[in-house]
């Protein structure tokens, strides 16, 4: 079995453990393979620290680091105690075994609890993958850092620390009744799929060979424009990254071309506020698939049409200017749909849709001229 191939199956199985975790699994894959941070939102309880360790778990060699911050933590818990023997060197470095500068995988529960004494050391590990300790300036090898908190940050402070989570995800508890029954039953897998590390470059070496066709690019650019019409404004950072993102969710869900199915998956980035997240995805979906919603209210048109058309008539006569003056209408849907179809199709957009509603469209039409 190949990595792509052990990378669908740990999918599954994360699926088959992680009820109603769908979107948070793809979530935290496709920011593995993208090498992006993720943000989850949601009360205690919700299983956001197990992903994360069970995530790393299916890493062999892979080195997981997890904390709770709190007001008073400070920057040994996180990043290792002052070495005295470096001390005695007039070099203040700090012995980072086993903390953060050393983890893959890590998950800081909490997040936004951070104070300024740590603050500037987590955003550039984030940021840049690197630690300063002491003389030096080390990389780290992070590959994603998992956020958790309860609440979103009010101070201006960790505004940065926030915006770089680009995937977020609000989480709650179990709904459906079945899935927590489950839940209850489930036991622990007897058998985990698992990645090298060196399995996981070769993949994130495969996500840049993704291809994201010249449409993507402007979709991209017409839901900026419009969620920016409506005050919702991502940075161009995080826009940037939105790029390589949409390569890493293509490449998970088996595809080497980034669709605009992959797009709807920014619903999980393009928010700020928890209350904006409807609001991008009905964006999302105005700008990606609004000509297919276009069309349907034009087969409706033409359903009432149809209607009018075979309602009981006086005479036969009233009967035929009905159904010549529904025909007529109908032509000029069908122009609308024809010209929306090819519209669609010259930048590049989906239209089996739309080719599947002109065509019920014409029947509807190919029926009422038959029937005169």
């Amino acid at each position: 079995m190949n990595a792509r191939d052990r990378l669908q199956r740990i999918r599954d199985e994360l699926g088959q453990a992680f009820l109603e975790r769908t979107d948070v699994i793809d979530g935290a894959l496709t920011a593995l393979l993208a090498g992006q941070h993720v943000l989850l939102i949601g009360p205690p309880g919700t299983a956001k620290s197990m992903l994360a360790d069970e995530l790393c778990r299916r890493l062999d060699g892979a080195s997981y680091f997890q904390w709770l911050l709190t007001k008073f933590t400070t920057p040994e818990e996180l990043f290792g105690a002052v070495s005295l023997r470096a001390l005695e060197s007039d070099d203040y470095r700090r012995v980072t075994t086993h903390k953060l500068p050393e983890a893959h995988i890590a998950f800081l529960d909490e997040v936004f609890k951070a104070n300024s004494s740590i603050l500037n050391s987590i955003l550039t590990v984030l940021n840049e993958r690197r630690f300063h300790n002491g003389r030096e300036i080390v990389d780290v090898p992070l590959i994603t850092l998992f956020g958790a908190s309860n609440e979103l940050p009010e101070e201006d402070e960790l505004q940065a620390l926030y915006d770089r989570f680009l995937l977020r995800f609000l989480v709650g508890y179990i709904a459906d009744d079945f899935k927590f029954l489950r839940m209850l039953h489930g036991k622990a897998a007897s058998a985990r799929t698992t990645l090298t590390l060196s399995d996981l470059r070769q993949l994130q070496q495969a996500v840049h060979g993704v291809v994201v066709p010249q449409h993507v690019f402007g979709a991209l650019a017409d839901i900026r424009r419009e969620l920016g019409r409506k005050q919702l404004v991502a940075s161009d950072r995080r826009y940037r990254h939105c790029v390589a993102l949409l390569q890493a969710h293509a490449y998970l869900l088996g595809r080497d071309t980034v669709g605009e199915e992959d797009v709807f998956f920014l619903e999980n980035v393009l928010w700020h506020d928890p209350k904006e997240r409807d609001e991008v995805r009905a964006t999302i979906h105005q700008q990606l698939r609004g000509y297919e919603d276009e069309v349907k209210a034009l087969l409706y048109q033409t359903q009432e049409l149809r209607d009018y058309a075979h309602r009981q008539w006086e005479n036969n006569d009233l009967r035929s200017r009905a159904v010549v003056e529904a025909h007529t209408k109908i032509r000029n849907i069908l122009a609308k749909v024809t010209t929306i179809l090819e519209q669609a199709r010259t930048i590049g957009r989906p239209v089996d849709t739309v080719q599947a509603l002109k065509q019920e469209i014409e029947s509807i039409q190919q029926r009422m001229l038959e029937a005169l």
